[in-house]
C-alpha cells in the first residue's frame, strides 16, 4: 500500500464517518467521528481475524511508519490547532493553576501511574520493567479535552472550566510529550537517567522549542499584518505548524511545546490587533477545526490497522480494565494536590476538583504516542491498555458530561440566588 492509497482510504473512511454523525448519531461532531471510527477499527479487527486477508494486512501494516508518521507530523497539526483556538486573556488570568496542572500535575501523574500500573501488573503475572511503566504513565498523563470542551461549550458551561482544561492540556500535551520521547531515548540507550538527569533534559528541550515557538509566532504574525487574503494568510498559519515544527524537530528540542507556543502567540495577535483579517478570521478556525477532527478520525483508524496484527490475551484486557481507576486516580490526586491549595475555601471547589478530573480525557496524543512506541514484548500490551483507556474516556466520561456540566451550572445557580436573596 503506497502513502496516497492510505491517506485517500483514512480520509474517505473519516468523511464517511462524519457524514454518517451528521445524519444519524448527532452528538457532538468530534465525539461522534471518533466513537464511529473506534467503533469500525474494532469492526476491521474482527474481519481481519476472521477473513483470509491477515497476511496482506500484516504485509500492508508493516509498511507504515508509525513513529514518523504521528510523532513526526500528525502531532504538529493536533497541537498546533489546539492553542489556536485558545482564549489567551482568560489563559493569563489563570495561568498559575494551568501551568502548575501542566507542568507539576503531569510528571507526579506519570510516576503514579508508572508506580501503581506496576503494581496492576504484577498482580496478574504480567513482567513490565518500570521503563515501560513509565512511558505508559508519560503517554497517558497528558489530556485531550477537545472534545469535552466543545460539550461544556454546548451547555454553556462554566468560562473559567474550559480555560483550564484547554490551557493544561496544550501544555500538559507539550510536557508529556517531551518527558515520554526524553523516557523512550534513555530506555533505548539501555539506563535510565536520575531525576536531575531527566530534569536538564527537559529543561533543555523544553527551552529550546518555546524559544523557536515565540520567534516564528512572532515572524508569521509580522506578515500576516501586511495580507490581506485568506488562502495566503491559511497558507502562513499551514507553514508556521509544519515549518516550525520541522525546525524544532532537526535541532532535538521540543516540537511538541514549539506548536503550542506558536500557536499561542498568534491566538494572542490575533486577540490583541488586526493581525489577521476580519474575513480570514472564520476561515482560519473552521480549517483548523476541520484538520483536528480529520486527524483525530484518522489516528483510531491508523490503531484499528496496528491492532489488526496484535495479540489481545485476557490479561491484556484484564490489565486495561484496571488502568481505567488507575489513571483517574492519579488524575484526582494531581488535580487535588494543586487546586486545593490554590483555592482553599473557595465556594464549589470540591465540584471544580471533580469536573477537572472527569472531564480531563484520553485521547489522540495518548494513541499517537503509544502507536510511536518501537516494536517490543510490551509495545502490544501498552497500546492495548492505552486503547481501553481512551475508548473508556471518550465514551463513558465524554457523554456523561453534559449532565455533570448541567447540574454543576444549576447547583451554581442556585447558590448564587440563596445568598442574593440573604443579602
Amino acid at each position: 500500500m503506497t502513502p496516497f492509497e492510505l491517506i485517500s482510504m483514512l480520509i474517505t473512511i473519516a468523511a464517511l464517518l462524519s457524514f454518517f454523525n451528521y445524519r444519524w448519531l448527532r452528538v457532538t461532531p468530534t465525539i461522534g467521528v471518533t466513537m464511529l471510527a473506534l467503533s469500525l477499527s474494532l469492526v476491521v479487527v474482527a474481519v481481519g481475524r476472521l477473513s483470509g486477508v491477515h497476511h496482506w494486512t500484516m504485509s500492508a501494516v508493516s509498511q507504515i511508519d508509525f513513529p514518523q508518521i504521528v510523532l513526526h507530523g500528525m502531532l504538529a497539526f493536533l497541537l498546533f490547532a489546539g492553542s489556536l483556538h485558545l482564549d489567551s486573556v482568560r489563559l493569563r488570568r489563570h495561568k498559575l493553576p494551568v501551568l502548575l496542572l501542566a507542568v507539576v500535575g503531569t510528571m507526579v501523574s506519570t510516576i503514579l501511574v508508572a508506580l501503581l500500573m506496576w503494581g496492576v501488573f504484577h498482580l496478574i503475572r504480567l513482567e513490565v520493567p518500570m521503563t515501560a511503566c513509565l512511558l505508559f504513565g508519560a503517554l497517558i498523563s497528558p489530556t485531550d479535552p477537545i472534545a469535552v470542551l466543545a460539550i461544556l461549550r454546548s451547555v454553556n458551561g462554566p468560562k473559567r472550566l474550559e480555560t483550564l482544561l484547554a490551557g493544561e492540556s496544550l501544555f500538559n500535551d507539550g510536557v508529556g510529550a517531551v518527558l515520554f520521547v526524553t523516557l523512550l531515548e534513555a530506555s533505548s540507550s539501555g539506563h535510565l537517567p536520575g531525576f536531575l538527569g531527566i530534569v536538564r533534559l527537559l529543561a533543555v528541550a523544553a527551552g529550546g522549542g518555546i524559544a523557536i515557538g515565540l520567534a516564528a509566532g512572532f515572524l508569521t504574525s509580522a506578515l500576516l499584518v501586511r495580507v490581506n487574503d485568506y488562502q495566503t494568510e491559511i497558507l502562513l498559519t499551514l507553514a508556521l505548524a509544519m515549518g516550525g515544527y520541522a525546525l524544532a524537530d532537526a535541532l532535538h528540542v521540543s516540537a511538541p511545546l514549539e506548536a503550542v507556543v506558536a500557536g499561542l502567540v498568534l491566538s494572542a495577535r490575533r486577540e490583541q490587533s488586526s493581525v489577521v483579517s476580519a474575513a480570514a478570521n472564520d476561515y482560519l478556525d473552521k480549517f483548523w477545526e476541520l484538520v483536528d477532527g480529520i486527524l483525530n478520525a484518522v489516528l483510531f483508524m491508523l490503531l484499528g490497522l496496528e491492532m489488526l496484527i496484535m495479540s489481545f490475551p485476557f490479561k491484556f484486557l484484564l490489565a486495561g480494565a484496571l488502568a481505567i481507576p488507575v489513571v483517574l486516580l492519579a488524575r484526582g490526586v494531581t488535580v487535588a494536590g494543586v487546586m486545593t491549595p490554590l483555592h482553599w475555601g473557595r465556594h464549589g471547589l470540591r465540584s471544580e476538583i471533580a469536573l477537572l478530573t472527569w472531564g480531563g480525557l484520553r485521547g489522540g496524543l495518548s494513541l499517537a504516542l503509544a502507536l510511536s512506541l518501537p516494536m517490543n514484548g510490551t509495545k502490544d500490551l501498552l497500546l492495548a491498555v492505552t486503547y481501553i483507556v481512551v475508548v473508556f474516556a471518550i465514551v463513558v466520561q465524554g457523554l456523561s458530561m453534559p449532565a455533570l456540566a448541567r447540574r454543576d451550572a444549576r447547583r451554581t445557580m442556585a447558590v448564587g440566588a440563596a445568598q442574593a436573596a440573604e443579602g
